[in-house]
């Protein structure tokens, strides 16, 4: 059976000083993302076990418990690939239109995916997504990983609001970290996603106006 893996950062772990610690980075990907790729793997085997034994007693805990894991594993995932220490700036070119075009300007968009993932139900996301169906950017907020979620959307930048993201260099002090990871968004990893986002096709008929 196909499992997840935890995958190498593509930094060291201080590349992102000073507003993302290396301290924050080891704690934050070597046990907290690996905490959900671990999860994801239990939840695939049980799911086998249910299916074998034929006792689907448990399916909506499974089910559930799988969604948080893979959820919170491909989100960490884009995360890294979002972040770069030669961040930060605005985007340009059609990334940068797209956002002047859905959201007014490029201050309108921040303003909204920071105030989207600072007031999540306690833990949470905020992301940056495309919508297929309206072929337009969207800011979706996810509670703990996957609730909240427009089924359909393509995730293109994702910012987390979960305490381990940030407490032990901020603490408290959340709105500091999400003032500060506008320093080091790698928006050249998140243009390609747009682009490649351009090419989905929901097969919907009728889905919008």
């Amino acid at each position: 059976m196909a499992k997840y893996t935890l995958p190498e950062l593509p930094y060291d772990f201080a590349a992102l000083e000073p507003h993302l610690s290396a301290k924050i980075l080891e704690v934050h990907h070597g046990k907290h993302h690996k905490a959900y790729v671990d999860g994801a793997n239990k939840q695939l085997e049980l799911l086998a076990d249910a299916r074998e034994k034929k006792d689907f007693s448990k399916i909506a805990l499974l089910e559930r418990a799988l969604a948080f894991n893979v959820s919170g594993h491909l989100l960490h995932c884009l995360y890294w690939q979002n972040l770069s220490p030669k961040g930060g700036g605005e985007p340009t070119g059609t990334l940068a239109a797209a956002i002047q075009k859905d959201f007014g300007s490029f201050e309108n968009f921040k303003s909204h995916l920071t105030e989207a993932s600072m007031t999540t139900m306690g833990s949470g996301w905020g992301v940056l997504a495309w919508e297929p169906a309206l072929r337009r950017l969207m800011v979706i907020q996810l509670h703990d990983h996957e609730s909240l979620a427009a089924v359909g959307m393509v995730p293109l930048m994702a910012l987390d609001a979960w305490e381990h993201a940030f407490y032990l260099q901020y603490g408290p002090a959340k709105a500091d970290y999400f003032k500060a990871i506008w320093n080091v968004w790698n928006w050249a990893d998140i243009q390609a996603r747009f682009d490649k986002a351009q090419s989905v096709d929901l097969g919907l008929k009728s889905a919008a106006a």
